[in-house]
C-alpha cells in the first residue's frame, strides 16, 4: 500500500496513533524462524586438510563413507564431537559426510558412545540454532541414532534437553520440510529411550507435548 502525503505514521497506543492522518504500524518482525548465517566447522577445516581417518567413495548409483582405520581403535571423545561439529555444514560433501559419518560411528560405538554425550550438546545446539531446515532435519535423525544407540544414551542425554529443546519447541507446529512430524517423532524418540524423568524434562521445555507412553 503506498503511503499518502499527509498520513502519520504512528506506533500502536501512542499519542500520534490518536491524530486523524495517523495510520498505525504494527510492531517489527521478531524474525525468530529467520535462518542464521552458518560458520565454517573446524569439521570441513580438517576434511579440506585430508586429517580425517574416512574419505568419500562413489560409484555410479550412490556414495558412502570409507573408513580408513578399524573403527574399533578410533578416539570417539575426539572425532565423534568433530562429526558433530560437521553437522551445521550445508554444503556437498561436508553435509552428506558429516551425517553419514556421524551415524556410521553411533552405529559402532557401543558403549564409547554415552561418556562422549557432555562433549555433543554444544555441536548438536549449534547445529539446531542455524534454524536451517536441511541442518535441523538432519540434525534429528541423528539424534534419534544417538539416543538408541549407546547403553543409556537417551538417559545421558536428558540433563541436556534445557540447552537443545528451545529450539524444538519453537518449530513444533512448523509445517514446512514436515520438521514439525520430524520434531514430535523426535520427542518421542527422547522419552521412549530417556529413562523415568525424560517426560517431565521435555514436557517443561514444550507445554503442549503429550506422553507416547500412557497407553
Amino acid at each position: 500500500m503506498l503511503k499518502r502525503s499527509n498520513e502519520l505514521q504512528a506506533e500502536g497506543f501512542s499519542t500520534k496513533a490518536l491524530l486523524k492522518n495517523a495510520v498505525v504500524v504494527g510492531p517489527s518482525s521478531a524474525k525468530v524462524f529467520e535462518e542464521r548465517p552458518i560458520q565454517e566447522t573446524k569439521f570441513r577445516q580438517m576434511y579440506e586438510h585430508g586429517q580425517l581417518p574416512c574419505a568419500l567413495d562413489y560409484n555410479q548409483s550412490s556414495k558412502r563413507v570409507v573408513w580408513k582405520v578399524d573403527m574399533d581403535t578410533i578416539d570417539y571423545h575426539h572425532y565423534l564431537p568433530l562429526f558433530f561439529d560437521g553437522l551445521s555444514e550445508t554444503s556437498h560433501p561436508f553435509h552428506f559426510f558429516a551425517c553419514q559419518g556421524s551415524l556410521d560411528l553411533l552405529d559402532h560405538g557401543g558403549p564409547r558412545i554415552t561418556p562422549v554425550i557432555p562433549k555433543l550438546i554444544i555441536p548438536i545446539r549449534n547445529a539446531l540454532n542455524t534454524k536451517n531446515y536441511l541442518v535441523m532435519c538432519s540434525t534429528m535423525k541423528v539424534l534419534q541414532h544417538l539416543v538408541t544407540s549407546g547403553d543409556k544414551a537417551g538417559e545421558a542425554l536428558v540433563p541436556y534437553f534445557r540447552q537443545i529443546l528451545p529450539i524444538f519447541n519453537l518449530f513444533k507446529n512448523q509445517k514446512r520440510a514436515n520438521i514439525g512430524n520430524l520434531i514430535e517423532e523426535t520427542l518421542r524418540t527422547f522419552e521412549r529411550f530417556g529413562g523415568p524423568d525424560a517426560f517431565i524434562n521435555i514436557k517443561y521445555m514444550i507445554p503442549t507435548y503429550e506422553s507416547c507412553m500412557k497407553n
